[in-house]
């Protein structure tokens, strides 16, 4: 076998070693689908006491439904372009819908919508957690201020290194 030929097997044996992140995005679908169950079972479990609730406690409850929907979105986002970008294009028939960012998130920028989403959920953990202040000792809402804030400035750079090497 010569040097050529062996450069040849390998060079296509890892580029079919991508089919090994399949397991993992069908993973995330089963814990999208979980997450999915996990809404409505909230939400069933909020619709009698609805009308006995104060009312931060109902913005609570809808705090917690908005972030269970965020992780989703962000599971929505992993799972499809990390699909199309690194494993296979979808093939969806003439005519069928197609999600108008799906084949246009490349990793950086799928980053920075992940950093966003993150931010976007540590911003409804920290209102949640400043609504309830009276049970929380203030050291440890210092620190939720803290790693929020780090979230913040990581997402902010991240954006900003993102845009930088987008226009090369």
């Amino acid at each position: 076998m010569s040097f050529k030929t062996l450069e040849r097997v390998i060079e296509r044996w890892l580029f079919a070693s991508r089919w090994l992140l399949m397991p993992l995005y069908v993973g995330l679908t089963l814990l999208f689908i979980a997450l999915g169950l996990k809404f409505f079972q909230e939400a069933l479990h909020l619709a009698p006491m609805l009308w006995s609730m104060k009312e931060t406690d109902v913005v609570l409850a809808a705090l917690a439904l908005i972030d269970m929907v965020l992780v989703a979105n962000l599971l929505i986002m992993v799972i499809l372009s990390g699909y199309e970008n690194h494993v296979s294009s979808l093939d969806l028939d003439e005519g069928q819908e197609r999600l108008s960012w799906l084949g246009k998130l490349d990793a950086g920028s799928l980053k920075v919508k992940l950093s966003a989403s993150i931010v976007a959920i540590s911003s409804i953990h920290l209102l949640k957690a400043f609504m309830g202040s009276q049970n929380i000792a203030n050291d440890k809402l210092m620190w939720m201020v803290i790693i929020h804030l780090t979230f913040v400035v990581s997402a902010v750079l991240m954006a900003a290194i993102d845009k930088m090497f987008a226009h090369d």
